[in-house]
C-alpha cells in the first residue's frame, strides 16, 4: 500500500519497467481486479508500445482513457495538467518508458505519486543491469515493489535480490515462475555460519549480511556478529550510539552509499568518523528513526581498532 490519499490531488500509480518486462500484462491484470475498480474515470498513459496490446473491452469496462506519449518532452507538469483538464481523471496510471530516466519525471501540482511498482524480466536482468544499470537503478531506487517474472530456470536469484535490495533496502521483492510466486534460500546457502556461536563475516561477505539483515530479523535476532567496518559519527546520535558501515558502488563510481546499522556501544565516545573498527555485537530489533520503523540495532560486546578494508562492498 501506498501513503494515505491526498482528496484534494489526483493520486498516480506508476508501473515502470524495460520494454517486454510485462508491463501492460500487469496493469490489465490488475485494472481487472475487484479490489482495483473505482467509481470515477481512469487515465492510462502509456509511454511505449510493446508487443501486448490493452483490450478495448477492459478499457471500456473500467471507464479507462488511454493516452499515448513516445517523447519524454510530452511528460511535462503543462501537458499533463491539460490531459487532467481532459479527462478529470479519478486517478492516473502511467506505464513509463524504461528508457526514460526515472529522475526526469515530473507530475503537475494537482497529482501526487500514491504507487510506483517495478517489472522485471529476470530472463534479460543481467543485462540490463550490466549495460544500463544507472537507468535500472532510477527506476529501482525509490520504487515499493518490485516483481520479477520469468525466473523459471534462474538459479541465482537470491544474489540478484542483493542487487536490487543494494538499491533500495526498502522496497518489498517478489520472485515469480510459471507456477506463481518462489521461496528464498535457506540458512545454509549463506557463506558464512548462523549456527555458530560468533558470526564472523569475512570482507567480501558484509554486503550479503547487511542485505539479509535487514530482510530476515528472524534469522539474526539474538545472534552475535564480528565484522570491520568504518566508523561514522553524529552529534545528532544518542550518547554511546555510532555507525559501524562500509561504503557500496549502488550503480555507478559517481554513486557510493554508507550501508551500516546502529550500534550502542561504551566506546563509541572514543571513536571517531572514518576510523576502522573491529565489532562484535549481537543483534536487535527496535524502532530507529532513520529505519522509519523497525530495523537492527547491534549491542557492541566490543569494538577495537582494525586495519582498513580498501575494496567497497559487492553484494554477490
Amino acid at each position: 500500500m501506498g501513503p494515505a490519499i491526498d482528496d484534494n490531488k489526483t493520486p498516480v500509480f506508476l508501473i515502470n519497467g524495460f520494454l517486454e518486462a510485462g508491463k501492460t500484462e500487469f496493469l490489465s491484470f490488475t485494472m481487472d481486479q475487484d479490489y482495483f475498480q473505482t467509481e470515477g474515470r481512469t487515465l492510462l498513459i502509456v509511454c511505449e508500445e510493446g508487443e501486448t496490446e490493452y483490450d478495448p473491452g477492459l478499457l471500456s469496462s473500467t471507464n479507462t482513457s488511454v493516452v499515448y506519449l513516445s517523447d519524454l518532452k510530452e511528460m511535462t507538469p503543462e501537458n499533463l495538467s491539460a490531459l487532467d483538464r481532459l479527462h478529470r481523471p479519478e486517478r492516473v496510471l502511467i506505464e513509463w518508458n524504461g528508457m526514460w530516466n526515472q529522475d526526469e519525471l515530473r507530475l503537475p501540482r494537482e497529482w501526487t505519486l500514491y504507487q510506483m511498482i517495478t517489472i522485471v524480466d529476470m530472463s534479460t536482468f543481467e543485462v540490463y543491469v550490466k549495460n544500463m544499470k544507472s537507468l535500472f537503478n532510477a527506476m529501482v531506487k525509490n520504487t515499493e515493489l518490485v516483481i520479477c517474472n520469468r525466473c523459471d530456470g534462474i538459479e541465482d536469484l537470491e544474489r540478484y535480490k542483493r542487487m536490487l535490495k543494494s538499491m533500495n533496502t526498502e522496497c518489498d521483492i517478489i520472485f515469480e515462475d510459471a507456477n506463481g510466486e518462489i521461496d528464498q534460500i535457506s540458512e545454509e546457502d549463506l557463506p558464512y555460519d548462523l549456527k555458530a556461536d560468533v558470526v564472523t563475516l569475512k570482507p567480501e561477505d558484509y554486503g550479503i549480511w547487511y542485505i539479509d539483515c535487514m530482510d530476515k530479523p528472524d534469522r539474526y535476532r539474538g545472534k552475535v556478529v564480528e565484522f570491520t567496518a568504518m566508523v561514522l559519527k553524529s552529534p545528532k546520535f544518542p550518547k554511546n550510539y555510532f555507525v559501524p558501515g562500509r561504503m557500496a558502488m549502488t550503480c555507478c563510481a559517481e554513486d557510493m552509499t554508507f550501508l551500516g546499522y546502529v550500534c550502542k556501544s561504551r566506546e563509541a565516545k572514543n571513536l571517531e568518523s572514518k576510523q576502522w573498527v573491529k565489532v562484535r555485537a549481537k543483534i536487535a530489533y527496535e524502532e530507529w528513526p532513520d529505519y522509519n520503523g523497525v530495523g537492527p540495532v547491534l549491542y557492541a560486546d566490543s569494538v577495537t581498532p582494525a586495519s582498513a578494508i580498501r575494496d567497497v562492498v559487492t553484494f554477490g
